[in-house]
């Protein structure tokens, strides 16, 4: 057993389509442990003969998770490791293993994470978007008001927004998109690392267009990533009402840090903005 003999949980990440994508790390832990919990066993089963090992198994889903909990635990407290895996890319990311992983932890038992492939994390790599901040909201919901609903509490938000989606919802996730946000830009990815790797990139009306022209397109799990709202417009009267209160402090001998502190905690915007306008004004006093 790795890690100083101590028994954990080792979170698997696997592959999203390409094997050659699981780490040595990941494909030695697999075979080390003394049983996997695996979203679905007879998935996790062809990646295990591809790999030459035959290793214990047991199924964690949705519906068992809470179940499994004691039995893994047991597991664990015998000092036997025990892997958990999805059917693809990494646990808990929009898959089985947190109902687990957070009562293990409540418990004190060691969780090991051996990262590896993530399709959003792939997706945003490639596609083009600022990635420097980015929401990742798994699936939308599956009914289409709950899905605009969604859309719409989303829409002003300035970074990047990520989701998930099947195959036979994307045309509604699309036309619900250009119904929300517009000619907003997407990048769709499909089909992440297999043969058939595909980005599609433009509106929500021109993708759909796309599809309907070239079906094949619609084939294959998807990850959508829009372009955030554009900045707001500065409040102009709040810019004012700012700058007279920073005028009056630096009148009174503030320093332009504290003045620059006020104004952000009092009307809001970053604290280095109104730091230049304050300075701007010290210097227009002098």
């Amino acid at each position: 057993m790795s890690n100083g003999n101590v028994a954990s949980l080792y979170v698997v990440a696997t592959p999203i389509g390409n094997l050659e994508d699981l780490s040595s790390r990941a494909a030695r832990l697999l075979g080390e442990v003394a049983v996997i919990a695996a979203e679905d066993t007879r998935h996790t089963g062809r990646l295990l003969r591809h790999l030459g090992l035959s290793v214990p198994m047991l199924s964690l889903h949705e519906h068992n998770e809470a179940a499994r909990v004691e039995q893994l635990d047991a597991r664990l407290v015998a000092g036997e490791s025990v892997a958990l895996v999805s059917d693809a890319g990494t646990p808990l990311i929009s898959d089985p293993g947190f109902v687990l992983v957070r009562e293990l932890r409540a418990r004190g038992r060691r969780i090991v994470p051996v990262p590896g492939a993530c399709a959003l994390v792939a997706a945003l790599s490639a596609a083009g978007l600022p990635t420097d901040r980015f929401t990742f909201q798994g699936f939308l919901p599956a009914k289409g008001a709950g899905r605009r609903g969604r859309l719409e509490l989303l829409a002003a938000r300035e970074e990047t927004l990520v989701f998930y989606e099947s195959p036979h919802r994307i045309r509604d996730t699309l036309t619900d998109l250009a119904t929300v946000l517009g000619e907003r830009r997407l990048v769709l990815a499909r089909e992440l690392t297999k043969t058939f790797e595909t980005f599609l990139d433009g509106s929500a009306a021109e993708l759909l267009i796309r599809m309907e022209v070239d079906p094949d397109q619609v084939r294959g799990e998807f990850v959508v990533m829009v372009a955030g709202a554009p900045p707001r417009e500065e409040d102009e009267a709040a810019v004012v009402e700012g700058e007279a209160l920073m005028a009056a402090l630096l009148a009174e001998g503030v320093g332009v840090k504290q003045v620059a502190a006020v104004a952000s905690r009092v009307l809001g915007g970053a604290k280095k903005v109104w730091y230049a306008r304050a300075q701007a004004l010290k210097d227009m006093s002098v």
